[in-house]
């Protein structure tokens, strides 16, 4: 058997009994400090409620700026396809208006025809582009309903938000589209001109 006063290793360890009563009395009130601490720390974890709340309020705020950094990640992309398709749009413009001033010095009437067809082609692809907008708007407003409905508070303003102004999406998708046409028409009449 060990005794009390010795610790391991066989070095003397302090006796555990006070020595007066003001001793006592501090050791009880350091016991009753660690075992308030204990029971702290056990109401703590024992509270799922509150751990739950907590984790909630984290989760969303987590959402509300995850959506913060996404709406501008989006604008900042819409800018940027924005002017791409602004300035492929005047290259092409430049382009077909050299090729087209060239077509019609050779041949007045190929050059009526094409430019028929290009008016024929871009109302096509505007009307298309329309189309793929208002579906984009329409799955972008169906997943804004989902989001509204997944997490509230600051999300659902930002889809609100884009609900209000959908027309500057519609306006880059049909500038996007306008270019491609453009670019195709060009690329399609080098070739016949070259044959």
């Amino acid at each position: 058997m060990t005794d009390r006063t010795q610790g391991t290793g066989g070095a003397p360890r302090r006796a555990l009994g006070a020595k007066g009563p003001d001793e006592l009395r501090a050791q009880i009130e350091q016991t009753r400090s660690r075992l308030g601490d204990t029971v702290e720390e056990l109401a703590a974890r024992a509270d799922v409620k509150g751990r739950a709340k907590a984790r909630a309020a984290d989760l969303r705020d987590r959402a509300g700026a995850m959506t913060v950094g996404l709406r501008g990640t989006a604008a900042q992309a819409g800018h940027r396809a924005q002017e791409k398709a602004t300035l492929v749009g005047h290259k092409a413009q430049e382009r077909v208006g050299v090729v087209g001033h060239k077509a019609q010095e050779r041949v007045g009437v190929a050059g009526h025809r094409a430019q028929e067809r290009a008016v024929l082609v871009g109302h096509r692809t505007q009307e298309r582009a329309l189309q793929v907008g208002h579906r984009a708007q329409e799955k972008a407003t169906s997943m804004g309903h989902r989001a509204e409905q997944a997490v509230p508070g600051p999300v659902t303003d930002a889809v609100q938000a884009c609900r209000r102004n959908p027309r500057p999406v519609m306006i880059a998708g049909a500038a996007c589209a306008a270019a491609v046409a453009a670019a195709l028409l060009v690329r399609r009449y080098k070739r016949r001109t070259c044959q």
